[in-house]
């Protein structure tokens, strides 16, 4: 039986409002690549793109430069990592069976913390020449590499035990983070901060093939394996019950989605409450079944990073604010309003109910 409180969670609904909102992320993606301290017109940016993609750069140069290697890598950049992080939050959701699960909750943006913080008090000489990306992305792996060992408990991974794990050693990385950056230059601190608060303005063709791979092929192994998620998180006994081997299934579900966050977090810093937020909106919209709720979460997710991303390049132009600012700015009141409607104590609940539907739907 599928969630009755959700008023989109028919299929049909439910594909009508994902090409709605794909719609929204194109024309979005296009406003953000013609909104800037140059102003270009949508087509131009239609002509630039179409250019590119028959082999070849536009005739106006310099409308080419800013579109095609400034605005478009940042685009996509923000794109991928709003609907890769919102993806990885909601899969933890699941696993912890807790409305609070996010990214940060399993180490991973404390470790790549750690690592880029390393790089640019120390410099990348003193952790054997390592860029600041690829520090990141290790501490992310490494801390979450700690946090799922502490974390198992006879072969198994018990919600409650991964969150303390969680909590413990992210408290204990950033402790590290907090005196590096006690002696840390005035110049070292503020890029520190505008870092750990998190933007894609520094994106490049360059840095984009990793984590756009990366998160594509988590996506879509999540994807695949929706209704099996559905099955943990009715319950380990359940999903056992149903031929699921529940230990590797957390293991490689946890694995996914650290590589995924790692992956984002190395080149984007630590973009806060898009992974809390955005899977609660997506189950309201559509409900807790994980086969219409993840391809919503993801579509909303680089919708919602977009938007900050313009409001981060606008407010304060031609500054540029962190763009973890608008998305706490943004987040918190929103959570806030769930908190206090009720909505979360039933935010993360079983979404098929009973085994005979779950096992209908592992068919």
């Amino acid at each position: 039986m599928h969630d009755r409180r959700a008023p989109f969670a028919s299929r049909p609904r439910t594909r009508i409002l994902l090409v709605v909102l794909v719609v929204s992320l194109v024309v979005l993606g296009g406003t953000s690549m013609a909104v800037g301290s140059v102003g270009v017109t949508l087509p131009e940016v239609i002509g630039v793109i179409l250019a590119h993609l028959r082999g070849g750069p536009s005739a106006t140069g310099a409308v080419d430069q800013i579109v095609w290697d400034v605005r478009a890598p940042r685009t996509i950049l923000a794109t991928v990592a709003g609907g890769g992080l919102a993806i990885a939050g909601a899969v933890i959701q699941a696993i912890v069976r807790n409305p609070l699960g996010d990214p940060s909750l399993i180490g991973v943006t404390p470790g790549a913390s750690l690592g880029a913080v390393a790089v640019i008090v120390m410099g990348g000489g003193a952790l054997g020449g390592l860029p600041l990306t690829m520090a990141a992305f290790i501490g992310a792996l490494v801390t979450f590499g700690v946090v799922f060992l502490l974390g198992r408990s006879s072969g198994r991974i018990p919600p409650t035990r991964l969150i303390l794990a969680g909590v413990a050693i992210g408290y204990l990385v950033s402790s590290m983070t907090y005196f590096l950056q006690t002696i840390a230059t005035p110049n070292q601190v503020q890029r520190v901060l505008f870092w750990s608060l998190g933007s894609v303005g520094g994106a490049d063709w360059g840095v984009l093939p990793i984590p756009v791979v990366i998160v594509v092929l988590g996506t879509a192994w999540l994807l695949v394996n929706a209704v099996a998620l559905n099955a943990v998180v009715g319950g380990d006994d359940l999903a056992a019950s149903l031929g699921i081997d529940v230990p590797r299934l957390q293991m490689t579900l946890l694995v996914v989605v650290a590589a995924m966050t790692g992956s984002l977090v190395a080149v984007a810093g630590g973009i806060a409450f898009v992974g809390l937020v955005v899977p609660h909106i997506a189950r309201l919209l559509v409900g807790a079944d994980h086969r219409r709720m993840l391809p919503v979460t993801a579509v909303l997710g680089a919708i919602f990073l977009l938007l900050a991303d313009l409001a981060a390049r606008t407010v304060r132009a031609p500054a540029e604010l962190p763009i973890g600012v608008i998305t706490a700015a943004v987040g918190a009141p929103f959570f806030l309003w769930l908190l206090t409607s009720g909505r979360t104590t039933r935010a993360v609940r079983a979404p098929l109910t009973g085994a005979p539907a779950l096992r209908k739907a592992l068919r």
